[in-house]
């Protein structure tokens, strides 16, 4: 039986199912203590339990985004902030590779704030 945090994965259409995968891979290999786990209907990625980083769709858009937890403390010129007072978002076009050099800079910043 599939869980919540399974279907959140395969119910999304291509190309977002293939990048949203492919985020998950790179968040969970980025550092050995995150943890992915299915908080307040999507799928969060934990530290020191805390959230660190979430993924989910922009409904305007429909691009994946990783919201960044404490990324209100960051300043990134790829982080939006937009109306949020707790995460900053690294929007992701799934028609464009993944930048994971980028992605790995901004969680190096991140989790100096965890420490």
């Amino acid at each position: 039986m599939l869980r919540d945090i399974d279907h959140f994965f395969l119910e999304k259409q291509e190309p977002n199912k293939s990048c949203l995968l492919a985020l998950k891979d790179i968040i969970l290999n980025y550092h050995n203590e995150l943890e992915l786990v299915w908080r307040y209907r999507l799928p969060c990625f934990m530290y020191q339990a805390k959230i660190f980083c979430y993924l989910w769709v922009d409904r305007k858009t429909q691009m994946p985004y990783i919201a960044i937890g404490k990324g209100v403390q960051i300043e990134h010129p790829q982080l939006i902030q937009g109306n949020r007072t707790f995460v900053k978002l690294f929007m992701v076009d799934p028609e464009k590779d993944i930048s994971i050099d980028t992605i790995y800079g901004i969680f190096d910043i991140a989790m100096e704030l965890y420490d």
